[in-house]
């Protein structure tokens, strides 16, 4: 059931994208000769005015045919007036832009309400507790995290006090260099109410890699507040310019062999988001929201066959005062189809490896 869901949730992304190119372009006045899921033979199809939709049986993305989208196309004398290439720039960029937007604004969207409806803060209280970490052998879930290292920050909010509590462990590192697993070389001291008493214990964090911190090895509660529409928007903006920002920094870093462990395919993102269902409705909604923003992001790359790609040399044709050759477009679109094809082995080949070493977990 959760593989269904995952295909219907991609299925989704995709159709909204393409309606998006679809809408706009009838909006705009352009003839759109198909709408259609997925890739190669058709499965499934219907005409409904100038317009066929269909199904087809590749799951690999979809696709609108607006007429004239070859500048080398023969159009007939009755529909050329509509056709993509004999459109003002503004109008071609506001049709190849809104495939991409409706993600982004998709992705906020679903950002927006589940902060909404959704909001938590942290409590001190411990929630869950890691089996074979150092919080194990001395917390229990319910026990109440008073200070660290003998700092309560009682004057901060509840959010800002864990994040603290949460630095304070991380400031106790490996004697030596940082591997998984090694022990903090001074003990975390930590005051815990427990059934009502204040205890002191001592405790060494372990330094856990993916975390890039050392940790005690316990997860802290939540309780839900009211947050209000304005803040859920600002947390969703926040939530949309954190991704962005990350999703580029890893593009323009790519030769950098970490930054390429970043890089997910399709088999990794719905590996994990075959674990999110299993979790939380809200865990897939935010699952759904950053598959959509990457979408819409990647999309808007400048490079040819993606959109962005398209709107580039739309730009490039209006600074220019004349189109750009079709020969130039298309070894551009050559050199882009590489690189897509690159980055798709790449997530292929990272996916793999994760799966193989188990690291595709939800943490």
């Amino acid at each position: 059931m959760n593989w269904l869901l995952i295909f219907l949730g991609f299925s989704l992304l995709i159709i909204l994208h393409e309606a998006g190119h679809f809408l706009t372009a009838k909006a705009t006045g352009m003839r759109v000769e198909r709408f259609f899921l997925f890739f190669g033979p058709t499965i499934w199809s219907f005409r409904r005015g100038e317009t066929e939709y269909g199904v087809k049986a590749i799951p690999l993305g979809g696709y609108v045919k607006i007429t004239g989208m070859n500048p080398e196309e023969e159009i007939p004398p009755e529909v050329e007036d509509r056709a993509y290439y004999r459109q003002p720039v503004w109008k071609r960029i506001a049709v190849i832009a809104a495939g991409p937007v409706v993600n982004i604004v998709l992705a906020f969207a679903i950002l927006f309400f589940v902060f909404l409806l959704n909001a938590q803060e942290p409590t001190q209280k411990v929630s869950e507790i890691s089996g074979g970490t150092p919080a194990a052998k001395v917390l229990r879930p319910g026990d109440r995290i008073v200070a660290v290292d003998g700092r309560s920050y009682s004057t901060l909010d509840p959010t800002e006090r864990v994040d603290r509590f949460r630095e304070q462990i991380a400031s106790h590192e490996c004697a030596g260099k940082r591997v998984d697993g090694c022990l903090a070389a001074t003990p975390v001291i930590l005051e815990i109410e427990r059934d009502g008493r204040v205890e002191t214990i001592s405790v060494r964090p372990e330094y856990d890699a993916p975390a890039q911190r050392t940790l005690i090895g316990f997860r802290y509660g939540s309780r839900p507040i009211d947050i209000g529409a304005g803040t859920a928007a600002d947390q969703a903006g926040d939530a949309v310019w954190a991704v962005t920002s990350g999703t580029l920094h890893v593009f323009s870093h790519l030769f950098e062999a970490q930054q390429r462990e970043q890089v997910s395919g399709i088999v990794g993102v719905s590996d994990v988001a075959n674990q999110t269902l299993d979790e939380s409705v809200e865990r897939s909604l935010l699952l759904l929201a950053l598959v959509s923003l990457s979408l819409g992001i990647i999309n808007l790359l400048p490079i040819l066959p993606l959109d962005g790609g398209h709107i580039f040399w739309s730009l490039v044709e209006k600074l220019r005062g004349r189109p750009v050759s079709l020969r130039v477009m298309e070894r551009a679109s050559v050199i882009g189809l590489a690189l897509v094809l690159m980055l798709f082995v790449l997530g292929l080949s990272n996916d793999i490896g994760r799966l193989g070493g188990d690291e595709l977990k939800v943490r």
